[in-house]
């Protein structure tokens, strides 16, 4: 079993945070699980069942998509924290379906504070997107967007207020006097009832209520008692509303600060920020991608990686590895250790291009423009490394690569702006060659 929490220094590292260094699908999943066995508390801060997370333990796959990797731990306490949006029929199916395989789902903790995603804001996004046409943003349509809308508008739903039908009732009628107008005369649908919209929410209650609770006042209590927590994020750096390529871009923060506004820990708590990043690149959804192949190479990358959405089964759009991206996600997450998934996926290949600046307008870039539209324009500048042609998915020690996946490994790292800890070699749960614990600065 891979064991990069040692017993010994857990004590000193309060709180590890995960982050996507991409665009989504590095690999977070495994990640947080591989983290999992010596941690406490896995919390998800942001985002809802708009992306999903694979994890492989003993051949056995496991799909999740609004619940915290850590819910496939023993011993270890899931919790959905306040920056979460939830999809209740959602969140009871994916429970449903892992209690059916013998997973123990009864440790779940739910942040009273978390918004719902009503009916209506389902329905909303699905127009929405239809309505924007070639302008469309690419989202799930799962509702994700309009209910962090709603939360900032004021009008959401929290989880909370189901046990309260009164205020409930408020809420939902407040929020769809206006909503139905939108629906009626902007889309021409028909308007929701809050009934329906109510009853739905309400049969949720009983279930739900043993599960919720004040999950910040629980986590710094964990804190003091020398418990170890991580936060993973949902979706990536470069989909967080702030710092990602707006506006595509998912509606939360996905970078290492949301992890303080979503869970209610305090950034003097964090020690440790892990990013995964993918040995290429991939997206889900519209916008600009400078290193995007629209080959046999790409397709090539995409089915030896299984690059189809884990939420959606969409096909996902592959580039190279883009390291131009790396160093942003560093920067902007204060990264300490990074997670180098998939680099078996260049088992087969002669050679390896690899970004490291972009061309916007004969200008040299060496980090990200700040302009939008000059991203859209970026022309990568490559360095092509040699493949290896070998199997490594044996390999258990860095001593184990070929020499040039070692030189990879060591080219991307030397580029990054921060050390490269975990390498992945396959998708099992035993695939992977730790080069130093993230929970120590040696």
């Amino acid at each position: 079993m891979y064991d990069v929490l040692a017993t010994e220094g857990v004590s000193q590292v309060p709180v590890i945070v995960l982050v996507g260094a991409q665009w989504g699908d590095e690999g977070k999943g495994k990640a947080t699980d591989l983290l999992g066995d010596r941690l406490d508390y896995v919390v998800k801060f942001n985002g809802g069942n708009n992306a999903g997370h694979t994890v492989v333990i003993k051949g056995e796959k496991y799909a999740l998509h609004l619940l915290p990797s850590g819910i496939l731990t023993p011993g270890v306490t899931p919790v959905i924290g306040n920056g979460v949006v939830v999809d209740l029929a959602v969140l009871f199916q994916e429970l449903d379906v892992l209690e059916a395989r013998g997973i123990d789902t009864s440790r779940l903790r739910i942040s009273a504070n978390a918004h719902v995603i009503a009916s209506y804001n389902r329905s909303l996004d699905k127009v929405s997107e239809r309505f924007l046409g070639a302008r469309r943003i690419g989202t799930t349509g799962r509702g994700i967007g309009p209910t962090y809308a709603d939360k900032m508008n004021r009008l959401g739903v929290r989880i909370q207020d189901l046990f309260d039908e009164s205020i409930l009732r408020q809420k939902v009628e407040a929020a769809l006097s206006f909503k139905n107008q939108v629906l009626s005369k902007i889309y021409n649908r028909n308007a929701i009832k809050a009934d329906e919209v109510i009853a739905e929410l309400l049969s949720y209650t009983e279930r739900l209520r043993p599960m919720v609770g004040d999950t910040a006042l629980e986590l710094s209590q964990a804190l003091d008692a020398g418990k170890v927590v991580l936060c993973e994020a949902g979706q990536a750096t470069l989909l967080d509303v702030d710092h990602g390529t707006y506006p595509f871009v998912t509606s939360s923060n996905a970078t290492a600060g949301g992890a303080c506004t979503g869970s209610g820990i305090p950034p003097t708590r964090v020690d440790r920020v892990v990013a995964v990043l993918k040995a290429f690149t991939s997206r889900v959804g519209e916008g600009p991608f400078p290193t995007e192949l629209h080959d046999a190479t790409g397709d090539y990358l995409r089915e030896v990686g299984h690059e189809y959405g884990t939420t959606t089964g969409r096909p996902r759009r592959i580039g190279w590895l883009d390291l131009v991206m790396g160093r942003y996600a560093q920067r902007i997450n204060g990264v300490t250790d990074f997670v180098l998934t998939k680099l078996d996926n260049y088992d087969g290949l002669d050679e390896i291009p690899v970004c490291v600046a972009y061309e916007v307008n004969g200008v040299r870039h060496d980090e990200m423009p700040v302009s939008q539209s000059d991203f859209h324009h970026a022309v990568p500048i490559y360095e092509t490394l040699p493949g290896w042609k070998k199997d490594i998915s044996g390999a258990r020690h860095f001593e184990d690569l070929p020499e040039n996946a070692q030189r990879f490994v060591e080219f991307v790292e030397s580029r990054i702006g921060a050390r490269i800890s975990v390498v992945g070699v396959g998708p099992g749960r035993e695939e992977v060659i730790e080069r130093h614990s993230v929970l120590s600065e040696a």
